[in-house]
């Protein structure tokens, strides 16, 4: 009996209890998260195909020759290399516009509120009726191009080479804007008032005590906003589909994500669409520990 207790007590720790509480959401990580990324990786390395339920199939392996094909592919490298350039502006955008807004939104201004309320609308409205809004806006006869008049670029925003990653990257980060905003918020709580007095008496004016005291205190959000705002650009798909008509002009807004779609599902390659998820996900985190260590690199 009690060498049965004991290994309960080893698999359910020092509170058992807890650990009930925990395992439901531990299962749902299994089920949803580890087991399909595990059979990714198994049709990554095979020659998988779709077939009818219940057939049974050879499946050979083929080692790396999916990768090869993947890495070979131009319009694989071309998706890796947008959303690269997507990330290099969302980022540092979302960063540095999330905490300015949250920042000003902690202090006592009129209608505090109503503007928290309004950054955080776009983020839980529904993609699509957003995407029709930033369409009207920046399609050729939109309402940018008519404010810009000679100014604006022609072949217009979402149908120009150049300008159709950045301008789904600033639609992104847009949306986005309010969960991070409320993220700094809940971090702006937890700075202490004690730090902006001890500043303002040394001299301090409101830039240099922001800089000192509030960036250094919010660093913990910083990491983590980076970090999500990292993965969910990577993992981009549904903007650059509805706002590009599937990563246009000639695949210069599409996502590896995109690709990977198109080439597992609408051609039916699942092998070669797994590949591709499975380079994304080491390439993100790859990406993540390098930005982990260098934003918290002080704590």
């Amino acid at each position: 009996m009690s060498t049965r207790t004991g290994v309960l007590g080893r698999i359910l720790g020092k509170q058992p209890i807890g650990s009930a509480f925990v395992t439901p959401y531990v299962v749902f990580i299994a089920a949803v998260f580890a087991y399909p990324l595990g059979f990714a990786v198994y049709m990554s390395f095979h020659d998988y195909f779709f077939t009818a339920p219940g057939a049974v199939v050879d499946r050979p392996f083929v080692g790396f020759d999916n990768y090869v094909t993947v890495l070979s592919d131009p319009a694989v490298r071309r998706a890796f290399g947008n959303v690269g350039i997507f990330l290099l502006i969302n980022v540092p955008l979302t960063v540095v516009l999330s905490l300015l807004l949250a920042y000003a939104l902690n202090g006592a201004i009129r209608w505090r509120g109503f503007f928290r309320v309004s950054y955080y609308v776009p983020y839980v409205s529904a993609s699509v009726a957003v995407v029709g809004v930033w369409l009207f806006l920046f399609n050729s006869n939109g309402l940018v191009n008519s404010v810009l008049g000679p100014l604006a670029p022609d072949p217009s925003w979402l149908v120009n080479s150049k300008l159709a990653m950045p301008t789904v990257a600033i639609y992104v980060t847009w949306k986005q804007l309010g969960f991070f905003i409320l993220l700094y918020l809940a971090a702006l709580q937890n700075v202490s008032k004690d730090l902006y007095e001890a500043a303002a008496m040394d001299g301090a004016g409101r830039i240099k005590s922001f800089w000192n005291v509030t960036v250094p205190g919010v660093r913990p959000a910083t990491t983590l906003v980076v970090l999500l705002a990292t993965v969910t650009g990577a993992n981009l798909f549904t903007e650059p589909y509805l706002l590009t008509g599937g990563g246009g002009p000639d695949g210069a807004s599409a996502s590896p994500v995109l690709v990977m779609y198109q080439r597992g599902i609408e051609q039916g390659n699942p092998d070669i669409g797994s590949a591709i998820g499975v380079l994304l996900v080491i390439g993100v985190l790859i990406l993540a520990l390098i930005e982990r260590r260098f934003v918290s690199r002080e704590d």
